[in-house]
């Protein structure tokens, strides 16, 4: 058969759901399996992993009917959503895939032709599990229990460290590579004047370089750290480096946080790419909960308790304590224990 596995549209969603993607493949051994998804999530799936399929389709856009002609273009007979959007059901109906799986959420089972009941809400665990659940309810049983595992290929690698030398980073020092934007919203952000001061502090107490990382929509970011450094802590400047935009999308994160020996990151697909990676990884929580999405892999998950959180809000509405009460010294501290 020609199975389709549409994975989640999200970085850190598609890393959470490595395991379950990996044990449907195993499940599906015997067929030709693509995994479907946009261009982020297919770049990570161009690395290694254990969900390896036949082949990748990468969706352009956002349109439902592009979709729909994409998937019909790959007669497939069978797709497996990890998506929960009715849009995503009704493009696989309008492909005309024979079997439509995924949970039955959002009016969605009237497209599908296996409708699996979402978990309950005393079954809820990390969203990890979310995924799980669905790839078993649908005949995988081995690896289940697995952590998201990633490796960048030598090409990404060697892309990343060519990135790293033209931006004249001596390869002899350890590197830290920080990510203080987030896709989300503003309110996941741990403020960037924190960031500079741990990253003042991992060059001149621990000898490393340390790379600041993120999509053009977190520029804002590294120019506020960039200039909070040249004012408050002035450092070489090849000793911390702004990679914030810098060519390679997706592939280049990847290759760079290969690179580390330390990441800190906010609730973001950084932090789930670093942790499957096994690279140590602190990563800062304020409106989301780490209950549900800590990424999985060495390192360790720092919130503060106040009445608000987790309120999963984009921006916040008041006076943002739930980032602006983890200090810098409380993140370097953690820094440290991992080094």
């Amino acid at each position: 058969m020609r199975i389709a596995l549409r994975a989640p549209n999200w970085i850190g969603d598609a890393v959470m759901a490595l395991p379950a993607l990996a044990a449907l493949r195993r499940a599906f051994a015997e067929d030709e399996v693509t995994l479907v998804g946009p261009g982020g999530v297919t770049a990570l799936f161009a690395e290694v992993h254990d969900a390896q399929p036949s082949r990748v389709l990468t969706l352009e856009g956002t349109s439902a009917g592009r979709t729909a002609r994409a998937l019909a273009a790959g007669r497939f007979d069978r797709i497996v959503l990890f998506t929960n959007s009715f849009g995503s059901a009704w493009a696989a109906r309008r492909a005309g895939i024979r079997e439509r799986w995924g949970y039955g959420a959002r009016g969605r089972s009237l497209l599908l032709t296996r409708a699996v009941a979402r978990p309950g809400r005393h079954e809820r665990g990390h969203h990890a599990d979310y995924y799980r659940v669905l790839a078993a309810r649908v005949g995988a049983t081995d690896g289940l229990d697995a952590a998201p595992r990633l490796a960048a290929s030598e090409a990404t690698r060697a892309f990343s460290a060519d990135t790293l030398a033209r931006a004249r980073v001596d390869a002899t020092r350890p590197l830290a590579v920080l990510a203080p934007g987030a896709a989300y919203g503003h309110a996941k952000r741990w403020l960037p004047e924190r960031y500079a001061d741990v990253a003042a502090r991992l060059v001149r107490e621990r000898g490393m370089t340390v790379a600041l990382t993120g999509a053009d929509g977190d520029r804002d970011a590294g120019r506020a750290i960039e200039s909070w450094l040249g004012t408050h802590a002035p450092v070489e400047r090849p000793a911390v480096v702004n990679l914030i935009g810098a060519p390679g999308g997706v592939r280049g994160l990847i290759g760079l946080l290969a690179l580390a020996r330390l990441v800190i990151a906010n609730d973001s697909g950084a932090a789930h790419v670093a942790a499957a990676l096994r690279v140590p990884t602190v990563t800062i929580f304020g409106p989301t909960d780490e209950r549900v999405s800590a990424p999985i892999g060495p390192g360790v998950a720092l919130s503060h308790d106040v009445f608000c959180r987790p309120c999963m809000l984009r921006d916040c509405p008041i006076d943002h304590r739930c980032m602006k009460r983890i200090t810098a010294d409380t993140v370097y501290a953690r820094a440290e224990d991992l080094l």
